[in-house]
Formats: C-alpha cells, structure tokens, sequence
C-alpha cells in the first residue's frame, strides 16, 4: 500500500510540475507576442507587415536538413573528399537562398478588415481580412490561422488582394473582438518559417440564441391589433395559405381543416388597411426567468413574427422599438437583444 501511495503522490508531483511548465510557456509565449506586435492591439487599418515584424526561424525539416549537411560535411573532412565539401556548399547555399525566399514571401504583405456578418450565439462568427500584395511577384501559400485552430490558405497575385475567412465560436451575445491572426509561410521549401501577428480592429455582433421551445406569440389582450403586411388584415375574407406558427389561433380555419382528413392547418387571409401589430414586451414575460432566457425568447418571437410578415414592436428595459416589418426591423430588434445591459444599442 505504501508503494502505491508514493507512486500516487510521485504522479501528481509529475502532473504540477508539468501544468507549472505549461503556465510558464504560455506567460512566456504571451509577452513574446506583446513584444513582437510593436503597437498596441487593436491594430489601425491597414497593417503592413513591415521587416521589423517579420521573424524567421528552422522549421523541424530544416534543423533536419542541417543536421545532415553537418553530418555530410564531417565525412567529407574526415575522408578528404572534395566532392563531399563541394556538396555540403551547394546545399547549405540552397537553405540560404530559402530563408531569403521565404522572408519576402510574407513581408509587406497588406491587411484590412473586412466584413463580419451577424450570428446568433451558439454559432461560428466569420471574420473575412483583405490580404493585399503591392509587389510585382505573387505569395505563394501563406497560411492564417487563431492560436490552435485549423489554418486558412490563401495565394496572393501580383498587385492584386485576396479575402481569407477565418472562423470563430461565437459562445456569448454582444460584441466579439477578434482575436490574434497569426500569418505565416514555409514556401518554397519547408525548411524556414516566416511568421507574423497582427490584431485588426474588427468586431462581430453576436445575437442571443433562439429559444428552442418558447411560448406562443402574445396574441391576447392588446398587445395585437391592426394589420399584418401582405393583405392580411382584418377586414375582407381573401383565400387561406398553410398555417405558420407564428399566426394567431382565431385566423385557423377549422372548417376547413375539419373536411379534411389529415390535412394540414390552414389560416385565414383578410384584405383591408388595417394590420395586426404584435407587441413583444420583456414585461410580459415570467419574471422567474433569468436575462438571458427572456432575450432568447423575445428572439425567437422576432423570427416567428418576422417569418409570418408580422408588423411587431419591441419594448426592452430603455428601449422602445416602433412596430414594423421586414429585414430593417428584425435586424434593428436582434441588435437591441444583442447589446441589452452592454451600455449602447
């Protein structure tokens, strides 16, 4: 039993001392990158990876590579083989000539932000950055990537731009800074790295993630009344359509349905001026709910009203969105829910 215990107490010794080493290279890695930034992030459009930004070292085939011109350049003293000697230099000013190839490959490269469309919680947010090559000879095979993710490659032509994509989880509402690129190259041969960091001044706006299950619409009392868009008042019978979750249960033509058998849920359309505007008010909700749980609710509601052509208004703790419809307003609505308690909307 006593060997056991000094075998458990020599495992989780073993376990600090490499979650210490661990903490160590990442503070370590983490001021290496604060220094080579050179500025302080979020970096001014357009970031020009200038020669003092730029850093170069062997990848593992090139310390390989060398390791074996060491070793090809023992034998060849060692027998006294000019050949050999005649060898070793043609190869070593080969590695030469790749680290030059590869330094200019990546530096004065040109980035800009792009854009960054909106996504709901729970998502992927896609940053796109403009990659800009001013000089007459192309880049070849320039990877981007975020710390430990996946890298994007991209080919750059003469005097021309290109836009990567680079992906994000999107796990919080409000706004996502994006994080560090890293950009960097190995061509022609592999056997150098060039790379560098950059931070552009770009954010992506993340909506709460709709309510899976929600309640229904608030039809009742008077937060409904007027019209909906698309001829679907409440004046003049006009035909029926395939019902949507998001119409009120008094426009379901249970007549109809009844004649049917298994037939789908029809509703009622009306002609007139008239449309029914649909309040979505936080207060209307259970206060037992927490913020987060009301906003995905009021955002499913959005949707809902928004895919059933629903004229709708939004009141919020401070903000007070006017009824209407259509794209302006859902992304008006979900910008509101977005940035609810943040300090601006």
């Amino acid at each position: 039993m006593s060997r056991i215990s000094d075998w458990a107490m020599l495992g989780a010794t073993s376990s600090q001392a490499l979650n210490m080493l661990a903490s160590l290279r990442r503070r370590l890695r983490e001021i290496f990158v604060r220094w080579a930034l050179r500025v302080r992030p979020p970096e001014a459009a357009p970031i020009i990876l200038t020669q003092r930004r730029v850093y170069v070292l062997p990848t593992r085939a090139g310390l390989a590579y060398g390791m074996a011109l060491l070793i090809i350049l023992l034998g060849a003293m060692n027998y006294n083989l000019s050949l050999g000697h005649a060898l070793v230099f043609l190869l070593a000013g080969l590695g030469i000539v790749a680290i030059l190839h590869t330094f200019r490959n990546l530096v004065l490269v040109s980035i800009r932000p792009g854009r960054c469309e909106p996504v709901f919680a729970g998502g992927e947010a896609q940053f796109d950055l403009v990659l800009e090559n001013q000089r007459p000879d192309p880049r070849t095979s320039l990877r981007l990537f975020f710390e430990d993710d996946v890298p994007v490659e991209v080919d750059i032509g003469r005097r021309a731009a290109t836009v990567a994509t680079l992906t994000v989880p999107a796990a919080r509402r409000g706004w996502l800074a994006m994080p560090r690129v890293t950009i960097e190259t190995t061509w022609p041969l592999g056997l150098i790295r060039a790379w560098s960091y950059a931070v552009p001044d770009l954010n992506c706006l993340v909506y709460p993630e709709p309510a899976a299950k929600a309640p229904p619409l608030p039809w009742s009392g008077d937060s409904a009344r007027g019209s909906t868009r698309d001829g679907r008042g409440v004046d003049d019978f006009s035909g029926l359509r395939n019902h949507q979750v998001a119409d009120p249960p008094r426009h379901v033509a249970w007549k109809a349905v009844a004649r049917q058998q298994d037939g789908p849920l029809l509703t009622k359309l009306f002609s007139g001026a008239s449309a029914q505007q649909l309040w979505l008010d936080w207060n209307s909700l259970p206060e037992a709910l927490d913020v987060e749980r009301r906003l995905s609710i009021l955002a499913r509601w959005m949707l809902d009203a928004d895919a059933a052509g629903l004229a709708w208004g939004l009141h919020l703790p401070g903000v007070r969105l006017p009824p209407d419809s259509g794209p302006a307003q859902l992304s008006s609505g979900l910008r509101a829910l977005a940035l609810h308690d943040h300090g601006t909307h």
